[in-house]
């Protein structure tokens, strides 16, 4: 085992657990040693889909209580991977986030998960608040994740590395490229698994492998009306989160359908969250951009219906899962922010001005000490 070790805690828009990643990074390389994912309880999952809802005494009660999960997320680690604490040089959280507002008139966004809580329970100094930092050097807070991508792959063939967790996002990186391309695409995962959790009552929360989806119609009609919101005409760069594209997004375009129609509204939701990424590769990457492949991480992987559409959609470049390539396919993002917290502890630059809008370069991200 070589280089820094570092450890990351993330928890993306869809907010079905925490997924905590352990590696060591030295220059252009990263070794990965090992991930784990814990789930939300239930009255956790509920504070956090209820959002802006939340009452101030409520917020400040699911910060600490999001520190504790994430600590836990952290120390399981730790114990799974026979790592001492002593031996990690950081952890980067990124945090639940609970809004984001980049369109705000005061741009803004918030992320929950005591610092100060992860710090004391993991004796491990503790980065974190990486989005605000961003925001106020002028940019949108997200995508994130590209910086990571132009570091570790900037070197290689042309490639665009689309992650899916609950919104989109895709970086195009490779040789000959100084200034990456990246932007939010729109919704990933998230209006699928807001639309099985409306159907089961909570019971399911996503649907598994794609198979409703499979066995669905998709409404033309509903595309049409979708694909018009005002989110994909914006240039890049562009973000968005839940602030946009959740149940009340639903309910406008399907009604009634989710009692009478389930698996017609998950395989036209599919096949939404399919063209609004073709059409963002048609507008502003394929013009300019020799892709060789496209690599995809983050919980789209698992669904198959989705994975299949996309080599349909995108073919003959070829669409591959990131765990081709040895790395799980949802232990990229919490990798890239134990990257991001030790480039912030040597005070180094980690994040991409060109895909959030920020208008200068600057070192993400608040340190709190064990």
């Amino acid at each position: 085992m070589t280089g820094s070790l570092a450890l990351g805690l993330m928890s993306g828009t869809s907010a079905d657990g925490v997924s905590a990643a352990l590696g060591s990074f030295e220059n252009h390389a990263f070794e990965f040693i090992g991930d784990v994912t814990i789930g939300y309880p239930s009255e956790i999952l509920g504070k956090i889909r209820q959002r802006g809802a939340l009452r101030v005494s409520e917020a400040s009660l699911l910060n600490r209580e999001l520190g504790e999960i994430f600590s836990s997320a952290a120390l399981k680690l730790l114990k799974k991977t026979r790592v001492k604490p002593s031996d990690v040089a950081c952890i980067g959280s990124h945090g639940q986030t609970i809004y984001h507002g980049p369109d705000d008139a005061l741009k803004n966004t918030l992320q929950l998960a005591d610092p100060s809580v992860i710090a004391e329970r993991t004796g491990i100094a503790v980065v974190s608040h990486f989005r605000q930092r961003d925001i106020a050097a002028g940019g949108q807070g997200a995508p994130l994740i590209p910086f990571f991508d132009h570091f570790f792959y900037g070197a290689g063939p042309v490639r665009a590395l689309l992650n899916i967790g609950g919104i989109a996002n895709v970086a195009v990186v490779g040789k000959g490229i100084d200034v990456p391309l990246a932007f939010d695409t729109g919704p990933g995962n998230g209006l699928m698994d807001m639309a099985i959790q409306e159907m089961t009552g909570g019971k399911e929360p996503f649907d598994r492998g794609g198979q409703m989806a499979k066995q669905g119609s998709i409404d033309m009609a509903a595309i049409q009306r979708m694909i018009a919101h005002p989110f994909f005409k914006k240039h890049p760069p562009k973000s968005t989160g839940p602030e946009l594209f959740n149940n009340a997004f639903l309910r406008e375009h399907f009604g009634e359908k989710f009692s009478s129609s389930p698996a017609d509204v998950l395989a036209t939701l599919n096949y939404f969250t399919c063209l609004t990424i073709q059409e963002s590769f048609r507008n502003y990457i394929f013009q300019k951009y020799p892709i060789q492949e496209l690599i995809v991480s983050g919980g789209g992987v698992f669904n198959k219906t989705l994975m299949k559409k996309l080599e349909c959609l995108f073919a003959p470049i070829p669409v591959k899962s990131i765990e081709t390539t040895g790395l799980p396919a949802q232990a990229k993002e919490p990798l890239a922010f134990a990257f991001f917290g030790l480039r912030c502890l040597h005070h180094q630059i980690n994040h991409l001005p060109s895909g959030t809008g920020a208008k200068h370069a600057r070192v993400l991200g608040s340190i709190t000490r064990p």
